[in-house]
């Protein structure tokens, strides 16, 4: 099919939820996409920070090859050897006690919304639970994710929602402090903010968030969907911090392309919490993703590729903040590792800078009211990193 033709039959086709970009992707190489018209574009998106590896990585597409000829599906109803390999890999990297996989990141939020509602019930037996949540948060589309999601945008169609959801500002501890009582079983945030703009949690609001938490055995959420599997520079962002969550939700780049996510508990919640009956999933930790999510870890350790990125970061950093000091369209560069923001003048929308990119052969995406964000696969180089400031240098002006 050609170009035209695959918009013309999605746009009949599909409901129209996304505004997507004129373009359809035929296949990737290295950090590199092609259109169904064959036209190259440098990928500074990955798939909204989800090809980690970047496309067509060695080792990657033969593990799932493999699986594929072994079987899919076998239901939760059985063991399987990717279940026991990718459960293990992730439990002993997030240094927690127990996974459980999902399809996506928003049913990884489901379920650590149902675990921390299931704690606090065994110890006092009620029904009045609350959660604080932060403004300018994005946890997914679902209603459960949406009530923990602090933009009124996203949320007012759809109300009324789950009920129980303080909100709090984020990096405020004081206003933390004033959303949690005696009801609080739960505080949720993303380590990094990613669709509210790119904000990283400050290092003291962390480390009295998880003071807090201790001392009132409320349990910590932190959402890495985004933010999580070495995008920051450590393989979890949370490790910046010196803490560790209660629950870690992840998604993303777990599977490098498949559709996989997962919520991992510590000793105490997962002792303390969902139970058989309690939660399931038909599809979720099946098989073919399970092998991807035990692959997508063992080529990570085997390359070095968090490491990579701590040591590219700074490049990464000094070339961007170059542009903000070039162009007066350009107010802020913020950011952790390979998840990083530019703030643009509101007399400069994003979504033209975006399409212009686009224009010249650069994927890259938007967040919050005016933010560029940059969520490359984790494999690019100062090379790529050039390419790209020099392709904006241009959309900038």
């Amino acid at each position: 099919m050609t170009q035209n033709e695959i918009k013309q039959d999605v746009d009949k086709y599909v409901l129209h939820t996304y505004n997507r970009f004129p373009i359809a992707i035929d296949h990737g190489n290295g950090v590199r996409v092609y259109d169904a018209d064959g036209k190259e574009y440098l990928d500074f998106m990955a798939g909204i920070a989800v090809y980690a590896l970047g496309y067509d990585f060695p080792g990657y597409d033969e593990a799932l090859t493999d699986q594929l000829l072994k079987t899919i599906h076998t239901s939760n109803l059985y063991y399987h050897e990717p279940l026991a390999r990718a459960a293990k890999a992730l439990v002993t990297s997030t240094g927690l006690s127990k996974a459980f996989f999902t399809n996506s990141g928003a049913e990884a939020i489901e379920g650590a919304i149902k675990a921390a509602r299931k704690y606090a019930w065994e110890k006092d037996g009620k029904n009045n639970h609350e959660i604080v949540a932060m403004n300018g948060s994005f946890h997914g589309r679902s209603v459960g994710a949406l009530s923990v999601t602090g933009n009124e945008h996203y949320q007012a169609p759809f109300r009324p929602l789950m009920g129980g959801v303080r909100f709090a500002d984020f990096n405020n501890m004081e206003s933390v402090r004033a959303a949690v009582n005696d009801a609080t079983c739960a505080i949720i945030m993303e380590t990094v903010q990613g669709e509210g703009g790119i904000y990283p949690a400050d290092p003291q609001f962390m480390k009295e968030i998880r003071k807090l938490c201790d001392e009132k055995d409320i349990l910590l959420i932190l959402d890495e969907i985004q933010c999580g599997m070495g995008r920051t520079g450590k393989m979890w962002a949370y490790e910046h911090y010196g803490i560790k969550p209660d629950i870690l939700t992840c998604a993303k780049a777990l599977g490098c392309g498949v559709p996989v996510g997962a919520f991992v508990l510590n000793e105490k919640t997962a002792a303390h919490s969902l139970e058989p009956g309690d939660h399931g999933t038909t599809y979720g930790g099946n098989p073919l993703v399970c092998a991807a999510v035990a692959e997508v870890f063992r080529l990570f350790e085997s390359t070095g590729i968090v490491g990579h990125v701590a040591e590219t970061t700074p490049y990464f950093e000094k070339t961007l903040d170059k542009l903000v000091l070039d162009h007066v369209s350009v107010k802020a560069h913020r950011g952790l590792g390979f998840m990083r923001g530019l703030e643009l003048a509101p007399e400069y929308p994003v979504s033209a800078v975006v399409n212009k990119a686009l224009d010249k052969g650069l994927l890259i995406i938007s967040a919050g009211n005016n933010v560029l964000r940059f969520v490359p696969p984790l494999i690019i180089g100062e090379k790529e990193i050039d390419e790209a400031a020099a392709i904006l240098d241009k959309c900038l002006g």
